[in-house]
């Protein structure tokens, strides 16, 4: 039987193949959540740079959060992560979720991205 961890890598993987086709060069909205925060960041594959990243670790961000690891704190990192990639001219993306499903903080992270000024 496969690990766990193959499988991971294998259905991120399939994400990424998917998204690469759909992208027509708009950058992409990575998302990372570990068990006490999420993480996101706008990278332009065709040029191999982070345009804009936020997460829950920043300052800003703890001292209004109650904890990195809910819905309100995705909520609050999609939209910040939104503001500055707007700041930076990014306006259209693509959503990279990764290996996870589109639900609970991922989900929340990407309408706070919508609410903030991104579309995709």
């Amino acid at each position: 039987m496969a690990n766990s961890k193959d499988a991971t890598e294998r259905r991120k993987a399939r994400v990424r193949r998917a998204l690469r086709t759909a992208a027509n060069g708009r950058p992409r909205l990575s998302v990372f959540r570990s068990s006490k925060h999420i993480y996101a960041q706008i990278i332009d594959d065709q040029k191999g740079v982070t345009v804009a990243s936020a997460s829950s670790l920043e300052k800003e961000m703890k001292s209004s959060l109650k904890t990195g690891a809910d819905v309100a704190a995705a909520n609050a990192v999609g939209k910040l992560v939104a503001e500055r990639a707007v700041k930076a001219g990014v306006t259209e993306v693509v959503f990279d979720r990764g290996a996870y499903l589109y639900h609970g903080r991922v989900k929340s992270l990407a309408e706070g991205a919508r609410e903030g000024g991104l579309s995709f």
